[in-house]
């Protein structure tokens, strides 16, 4: 494990937005500096936090409180972190937690090892307060069920409980499906995923879907978005899948 700082260089970093207050995180990391890091920035944004340096630990805290969220470390002593999201995901009382792995681990293969291990998301060490409070807002939403009424990203604003969607206060019509693919991509900006997790996503896991059917959806979308020069914002990642960015 890196020893450099895993959280931005300032003594001053701030979770900005805090919509999850009173949430309990449970923080599985065996490095103390980061657990000290990491706990200072979420203690700020309202999250209420508890320390674990390995899977024993780990355990006597989910025995004492079960938390509404897991940030686990892949690489812990004796029992890997990836081992521990397995165990979790069997037991009945902790498998509908959700975890966010904590990892310096850039395969792509360990990456969908721990997404299909039952992981809800990962982020690469080292990573920003800003990025792993936007991570950890998006995956209690989506385990809440809940989703933002407005969403912009860039010149693209989503008005999801009117079903509207605009591009510099420009109406544009989608149909239901291209909707829901935009919409996912817009909570979870910059970040890449495969066809298969986004069928998994966007269109359940209980739906039997060749993977090709997103491609075929990402074409429509981009050619809705393109007359408002915006289809460069739904980008190709060779080799792995789709992304949304308002960098070019």
């Amino acid at each position: 494990m890196q020893n450099q700082s895993t959280l931005e260089a300032s003594p001053n970093y701030r979770i900005e937005s805090q919509p999850m207050n009173g949430k309990r995180i449970l923080l599985v990391e065996d490095e103390p500096a980061i657990r000290e890091m990491v706990t200072f920035a979420l203690s700020q944004g309202g999250y209420v936090v508890d320390e674990a340096e390995d899977s024993r630990s780990a355990e006597a805290k989910m025995a004492e409180h079960l938390p509404d969220l897991i940030l686990l470390d892949w690489m812990l002593p004796n029992v890997s972190g990836l081992e521990l999201l397995r165990r979790w995901k069997r037991d009945e009382p902790t498998q509908e937690i959700p975890v966010i792995m904590l990892t310096a681990k850039v395969e792509e293969r360990d990456r969908v090892d721990g997404l299909d291990s039952g992981a809800d998301d990962y982020i690469l060490k080292p990573f920003s307060v800003k990025e792993l409070s936007a991570r950890i807002r998006a995956v209690l939403r989506r385990s809440s069920g809940a989703v933002e009424d407005q969403i912009s990203i860039g010149p693209i604003k989503m008005d999801s409980k009117a079903h509207r969607v605009y591009v510099r206060e420009e109406s544009i019509n989608l149909g239901p499906t291209e909707f829901r693919l935009l919409e996912f991509f817009m909570t979870h900006p910059d970040r890449v995923y495969s066809r298969a997790q986004l069928l998994d996503y966007v269109w359940g896991r209980n739906m039997y879907v060749e993977e090709r059917t997103v491609d075929v959806h990402i074409v429509r979308l981009r050619k809705l978005l393109k007359p408002l020069d915006c289809a460069h914002m739904i980008q190709t990642v060779r080799g792995y899948g789709y992304r949304l960015s308002a960098n070019k």
